[in-house]
């Protein structure tokens, strides 16, 4: 029985000479890929885009971005900008847009005021301030003239960032406008009489406007001076554009010569489409001056933050949509700064 046991035995040595206690040692050859983590770093030129995997190339763009926004000072406008935020289409980003990019002023030094017009109060919510029907609004701005500064309140936000709350009284005030003197004057009157008593006027003043084209949107435009578009990249966003570009120009033709189209701004992209690439291009081809560099992707953390009562800047900083609003709100500052600059020369 021994002897029948020793072949067992023979063959579990034999197995055990390739554990490596009984191994001959074996030189160690790095392979390709050791080889790429510890070869000196080459130029841009010669290697695929930063890490070359998709996760890698995301981690170093935002890196990149993320220093030259820390690094860079925003200048401030000589006068005030006043911007309304409008699209008929509902969905595209207007209140989340307005909510962040007057964040992201206000945190780099500017004086903002977001002014809410839209009887949802959902900008109001964003910024943090209280819109309860019993509050005191911008609905009793236009229709009985209360003075601006009555109704102007502090963002939880930031420090630099006031908000003019709406009410769900505002949804009648459509009504209520038509037989009253200079209808679609009144809000210009009141923010322009504010910015006038006020020892420093703000450096910014966003308008939020409901998904319509009613009085509230004309009184927008006629307070306003620059008309900011966000658009979806989907095929629907564009479909309306045209129709909205017509009230500008009628706008500006009848009651508001100073009325320009100066931003377009793209929302909810999804590079993985190729629809929203072709949406982005046909925008950049017809509107290519007006078109901002800077994408808005689509977030799940952009639609988060409003339930915080927060901007997104403020709830997740890090996330690609703060970057991104961070972004544009640069551009924004120094696309102006530019063309100041120019005309000055």
């Amino acid at each position: 029985m021994a002897e029948a046991d020793r072949p067992i035995e023979a063959s579990a040595q034999d197995q055990g000479a390739g554990s490596s206690e009984s191994a001959d040692p074996v030189e160690y050859e790095p392979s390709a890929d050791a080889d790429i983590a510890t070869a000196p770093p080459v130029s841009r030129e010669t290697e695929p885009e930063y890490g070359g995997t998709p996760l890698a190339d995301q981690i170093a763009d935002e890196t990149r971005r993320r220093i030259a926004l820390e690094t860079a000072v925003l200048p401030l406008p000589v006068q005030t900008r006043v911007f309304t935020i409008s699209n008929q289409k509902g969905g595209v980003g207007k209140t989340t847009t307005a909510v962040n990019l007057a964040a992201a002023l206000a945190r780099s030094g500017a004086h903002v005021l977001v002014v809410d017009l839209d009887p949802q109060g959902n900008a109001s919510t964003a910024l943090g301030v209280d819109h309860r029907s019993d509050q005191q609004s911008v609905y009793e701005v236009l229709v009985a003239d209360l003075e601006l500064a009555a109704v102007v309140r502090p963002s939880t936000e930031h420090e630099r960032l006031d908000c003019v709350p709406a009410t769900i009284h505002l949804a009648g005030a459509e009504i209520e406008l038509v037989s009253l003197v200079a209808r679609e004057q009144r809000l210009r009157r009141a923010i322009d009489k504010h910015l006038a008593s006020m020892d420093r006027p703000y450096d910014y003043v966003f308008i939020d406007c409901p998904p319509s084209l009613g009085l509230l949107t004309i009184n927008a435009f006629v307070a306003a001076r620059e008309v900011l578009i966000p658009i979806q990249c989907e095929y629907y966003a564009l479909e309306g554009l045209s129709q909205l570009l017509s009230n500008i120009e009628l706008i500006e033709k009848h009651l508001n010569s100073e009325l320009r189209l100066s931003t377009i701004l793209l929302t909810m992209y999804d590079s993985r489409t190729n629809l929203a690439q072709q949406v982005a291009q046909e925008v950049r081809d017809h509107f290519p001056a007006q078109t901002l560099e800077t994408i808005i992707p689509r977030s799940v953390r952009v639609s988060e933050a409003p339930s915080y009562g927060q901007s997104v800047i403020s709830y997740d900083y890090s996330s690609s949509g703060s970057l991104s609003y961070r972004e544009a709100a640069a551009e924004i500052a120094q696309r102006a700064a530019a063309a100041a600059q120019k005309e000055g020369n």
